[in-house]
């Protein structure tokens, strides 16, 4: 058989064995990339979001530099609160800002319930595009969960510990649960458009589940998920979340084709918990800093424990800005350069 990109990721998501493992990466398009930074030094970020040309140019940039197996459409999970009537900023160095707060059951009925085709085209523009120029190569498609959403929405920006949003769930769960219903279908809404306009697969990114406990997990962020990934048909759906080893064994009940594993989970442990679910991860963002010999060693160390099966080679979280591109180029070349043992 002749592997192409496509035959490669669609293999391995879907539980086969490919010639090896894909790789791609979380924010492969940024700022540690210097063409990125030539592009957003004329417009701001969110104008760059609703730019499909734009858009369509900074993700083909790690592809072009590095010739990944997949591309992830550029873009920012914050679009969907957004298009649900909360005004969304990005001030430098201080991140996201929602300036009108969900903190009340009026404010929850206060938000639009947005026909997905007219209030967000701009992701499913980016894909057609893409695809247009680059048709040899997948695309991934991707929003925030709904629970990590209610994070931002509740509090008003990022937080380390999700106060006002934790405690909206304790306090108030009747208005939590109408805000994560809401968020549930108009995410899932969301991920099968983009699946609607040629998305190889797509990601649901529940980045600040892991705040949770397990309890308050399987009660709040897990049905909101199974929610939203059950109105998406037709590509593989992965499901991410940081810091999942303390709830691992309920993730499989989300839906998802394919779970997205943190650095700090062991692949070995994941499958045993997970059984054929297939995997992506999950190599520690930062260990891109080091020499590339280390590099390598740890590439090869977490495809060994992969074992080549249904397994994406991927970060444990988003690339970081000053990341050094030797580092990036060095994870690359192990992952494309690794071959199984004799016995596996």
């Amino acid at each position: 058989m002749t592997w192409t990109r496509h035959t490669r990721l669609n293999t391995a998501l879907t539980g086969g064995r490919p010639d090896r493992p894909p790789v791609w990466f979380m924010r492969q398009a940024g700022r540690y990339l210097p063409e990125y930074n030539a592009v957003r030094s004329g417009i701001s970020f969110l104008d760059l979001c609703r730019n499909p040309e734009l858009a369509c140019e900074v993700t083909r940039q790690p592809v072009d530099r590095f010739d990944l197996d997949a591309a992830i459409v550029f873009s920012d999970i914050l679009v969907v609160p957004e298009a649900m009537g909360v005004p969304v900023a990005f001030e430098s160095g201080h991140g996201p800002l929602l300036s009108r707060p969900v903190r009340t059951r009026a404010d929850v009925d206060a938000l639009i319930r947005p026909d997905v085709a007219d209030a967000l085209p701009t992701i499913p523009a980016t894909l057609k595009l893409f695809r247009a120029l680059r048709p040899e190569v997948p695309i991934l498609g991707f929003a925030g969960a709904p629970f990590t959403l209610l994070c931002y929405m509740v509090e008003g920006h990022g937080s380390k510990d999700w106060q006002a949003a934790k405690s909206l769930l304790f306090s108030d769960p009747t208005t939590a649960q109408a805000l994560l219903d809401l968020l549930a279908d108009v995410v899932g809404d969301f991920l099968q458009a983009q699946v609607d306009a040629g998305a190889a697969g797509v990601q649901l990114f529940d980045t600040w589940a892991g705040a949770l406990s397990t309890e308050d997990y399987e009660r709040w962020a897990l049905p909101a998920a199974q929610r939203a990934l059950a109105r998406v048909k037709g590509a593989p759906r992965i499901y991410y979340t940081k810091d999942t080893a303390p709830f691992l064994h309920l993730v499989k009940q989300t839906g998802a084709d394919v779970i997205g594993l943190d650095w700090r989970q062991d692949i070995k442990r994941a499958r045993a918990e997970l059984g054929d679910t297939p995997i992506q991860g999950n190599m520690d963002p930062l260990a891109l800093y080091a020499p590339p010999a280390d590099i390598t060693r740890r590439v090869n160390a977490i495809l060994d424990a992969g074992g080549g099966a249904g397994h994406v080679f991927n970060l444990g979280h988003g690339v970081l800005p000053t990341t050094p591109i030797t580092g990036v180029e060095a994870m690359i070349a192990a992952a494309k350069a690794w071959q199984p043992k004799a016995s596996l």
